[in-house]
């Protein structure tokens, strides 16, 4: 039953942002805000990590093709359709579930524990418009962010498949464009934009309802990053069923 009061809890929480519009001038400033602290602030990450894994993806597969009769040209192909499919839109949001999905919880979190959301409500202000609806619109963006994930992790796929000797580059570049279907593109944005709605929604419920002090905001991070994972996999399993089956 606490599930299903959550489930209910939440459906109520984006009625209520969509609701008693907080001014423009306003919002604006802190969508801006917003775009800052939760898509400038994770490109660092995203770069580092996405370069990184398309590198491990190009070796682990030229290193487990044995085959003479195997055409190298494979590992393009596969870290092309890893990344792309997979790598860039769902394990990079797993990893932003960690850092965007707890500075969301802990920030609102702590607004709730020093009543400033109270004094937000007591002005005449919709807190969860002011609060949450600017975090909506920036991870709007959202795809950008998973579109240089992209770009890099097949730069890092050539990088370490070419530099290291495995696969020379027009075989590489030639990998690149087998067999190669625009829709996966248009799958892995689709999932993109769900799983941003996620992340800016699932960590702010859990910091807007979360009850106690300190401690307690810590421990909200915590739940926020377990359940907005478990959230964006059942959604991926469920967008990959109705898309490519």
């Amino acid at each position: 039953m606490n599930y299903l009061h959550s489930i209910g809890e939440y459906f109520l929480m984006l009625k209520g942002t969509f609701h008693r519009m907080t001014k423009g001038s306003v919002l604006r400033g802190l969508i801006l805000k917003e775009l800052d602290d939760l898509i400038i602030g994770s490109m660092g990450i995203v770069s580092f990590l996405s370069f990184f894994i398309g590198a491990v993806v190009a070796l682990q597969t030229a290193l487990n093709l044995n085959n003479p009769l195997i055409p190298k040209s494979l590992v393009a192909y596969a870290a092309r359709q890893s990344i792309i499919l997979e790598f860039a839109p769902t394990f990079i949001s797993i990893i932003m579930a960690g850092k965007v999905g707890s500075y969301i919880t802990s920030s609102i979190g702590s607004m709730n524990v020093t009543e400033q959301i109270d004094a937000l409500e007591v002005m005449g202000i919709n807190s969860l418009n002011y609060l949450i609806f600017p975090k909506i619109i920036a991870m709007l963006f959202y795809p950008f962010v998973i579109a240089i994930s992209m770009f890099l992790g097949i730069l890092g796929a050539y990088t370490a498949a070419v530099m290291g000797g495995f696969v020379p580059p027009d075989i590489f570049v030639q990998g690149l464009q087998e067999d190669f279907i625009p829709f996966h593109l248009v799958y892995a944005f689709i999932k993109t934009f769900l799983f941003a709605f996620i992340l800016a929604t699932v960590p702010a419920y859990h910091g807007y309802y979360m009850k106690g002090g300190a401690l307690e905001v810590g421990q909200a991070s915590t739940t926020s990053f377990v359940w907005t994972s478990v959230v964006i996999i059942i959604t991926n399993y469920a967008v990959t069923q109705l898309l490519l089956s």
